[in-house]
């Protein structure tokens, strides 16, 4: 059966590091790979891309389409999406799945969709295609939430985690006509390779826990080191945890090195207390890039700060941790979160730790109740009404304790401490010297585009154009903010590329 898997455009980047970031829908990668093995033609079709949705139905003719939701702030777009199939095509099956179409899925429940996968689209949706093209009644299919007569419906779950090795690596090919549209900061093209899925922690403002019961499953080593040896000379690894498990982590780098697999940049994910428990892993892994930078959660400046997002660490853990990365040569990036409820001084405490530690290649986001958080079921009903696009750690969703005006002076201070300002202590000209040539004017509109970042009038003015009526929140630090522990999905932890 012929499959179209669309990416959607995510609509709103005028804030945040969207412009920084665009790398390969890896999911839908590993979708086609299990439509492929079981027989089925997929399609894969980036629309952050020329041409758009209708123009992809007609060039493919689908009977099934697959629509990626991967972030909250989509759902709106991913609606839109649907509707330009349905006017193409009205007899195909819509399905939507990703990240925040497990973790929340009412908003998806709408006309133009038929379904919506709850888990991993590698089993779901082939048993899908599979029940359609036999006549199988729907019901059958796990992990949905089903469009029928009487209204949507949930069929039972899967019987149990779906294996990673369960599933063929990813179908690179199929988004061959973009790759080189695929970029991470200053590297482009860019590949994503998973090497492991889940998270064991229990971060408060995280839905990637919760998803998976803060489960852990890893891809045998053998199979990764394929996976990174097909990928270009540009990774960046998607583990919401790299390293998680160190003897693992030491036999994968072994692996990669005895196969001769060496990368011209490698970017991973990971934590301040794996860093600090295991430095040997950093020095397994350290010769297998010529550049090799972590990205880490910072979160917070104070241990109270860290304790009120559940870390579970210590801000001795986050001094500790960028020093011995620094000291093996490795480039720490990393975020911090922003709470509405702060004063000024906690602004100013944050942009002491900046400066004293040398973390001005840090991001920073708005604390944000995100979908599939305990926190965003507590206050849910006070939201509503708020558009999903705001719901991209850069936007504001209820009144901030300074008010907004001096709130977003200070946040827009905030980033200008950061190198992205080129106003700053890192300027055009450094930035270009780091890239080739070819590449200026892509770097150019990125950094023009960030730069609206530092203006707090540009945030003040969408604040003003797009609050409505705010309703009462209560303090951010006067809400218990912890997990459930069911399956729910939303964003990842951190700011991270949208796939």
């Amino acid at each position: 059966m012929k499959v179209l898997l669309l990416r959607p455009h995510p609509g709103n980047e005028r804030f945040g590091l969207g412009p920084f970031f665009r790398v390969e829908p890896l999911g839908l990668e590993y979708v086609g790979a299990a439509l492929r093995a079981r027989g089925h033609d997929p399609t894969i079709a980036d629309l952050r891309f020329r041409p758009g949705a209708s123009a992809w139905v007609r060039r493919t003719r689908p009977r099934v389409v697959g629509i990626s939701c991967p972030h909250s702030l989509e759902y709106d777009r991913v609606r839109e999406t649907a509707r330009e199939v349905r006017r193409a095509a009205p007899e195909v099956f819509v399905l939507v799945g990703g990240h925040a179409a497990a973790a929340y899925p009412s908003p998806l429940e709408s006309d133009g969709i038929d379904a919506i996968c709850l888990d991993d689209g590698e089993e779901v949706v082939p048993a899908l295609v599979e029940a359609l093209e036999k006549g199988v009644p729907l019901e059958t299919v796990p992990a949905l939430r089903l469009r029928t007569r009487d209204g949507w419906i949930s069929t039972p779950p899967l019987p149990e985690r779906t294996g990673l090795d369960h599933v063929p690596l990813p179908a690179r090919d199929l988004v061959a006509r973009h790759r080189n549209g695929y970029h991470c900061l200053i590297f482009k093209p860019v590949w994503l390779v998973e090497t492991a899925r889940g998270c064991p922690f229990r971060c408060s403002f995280c839905s990637v826990w919760q998803l998976y019961d803060r489960s852990f499953r890893e891809r045998s080593v053998g199979a990764v080191v394929e996976d990174f040896a097909s990928a270009g000379d540009a990774v960046f690894v998607a583990d919401d945890l790299f390293w998680n498990h160190p003897g693992r982590s030491l036999e994968l780098a072994e692996a990669l090195r005895k196969r001769g697999v060496f990368k011209r940049w490698l970017l991973v994910q990971t934590r301040t207390d794996v860093v600090c428990r295991s430095p040997e892993l950093l020095e397994a892994w350290r010769p297998l890039a010529k550049d090799f930078d972590l990205f880490i959660g910072l979160e917070a400046a104070t241990d109270g700060g860290l304790a009120q997002v559940d870390k579970d660490v210590e801000v001795g853990s986050t001094v500790e941790a960028v020093r011995i990365a620094r000291s093996m040569r490795y480039g720490v990036n990393g975020n911090f979160l922003i709470d509405p409820d702060w004063g000024e001084e906690d602004f100013e405490e944050l942009w002491e730790f900046v400066s004293a530690y040398g973390l001005q290649r840090a991001g920073f986001t708005i604390l944000t109740p995100l979908p599939g958080t305990e926190f965003f079921r507590e206050i849910a009903p006070r939201l509503e009404g708020q558009p999903w696009f705001k719901y991209d750690m850069h936007h504001l969703l209820w009144e901030p304790r300074l008010g907004a005006k001096r709130f977003f002076d200070l946040y827009a201070e905030t980033w200008r401490r950061s190198i992205l300002n080129v106003a700053g202590r890192k300027g055009w000209g450094a930035w270009m010297r780091q890239i080739r040539p070819v590449h200026i004017p892509y770097l150019t509109r990125v950094l023009w585009r960030t730069q609206r970042m530092m203006r707090a009038a540009a945030y003040l003015q969408e604040f003003e154009a797009t609050k409505g009526t705010f309703p009462e929140i209560p303090s951010c630090a006067a809400v218990t903010v912890t997990g459930s522990g069911n399956p729910a999905q939303g964003e990842p932890r951190r700011t991270r590329p949208e796939s």
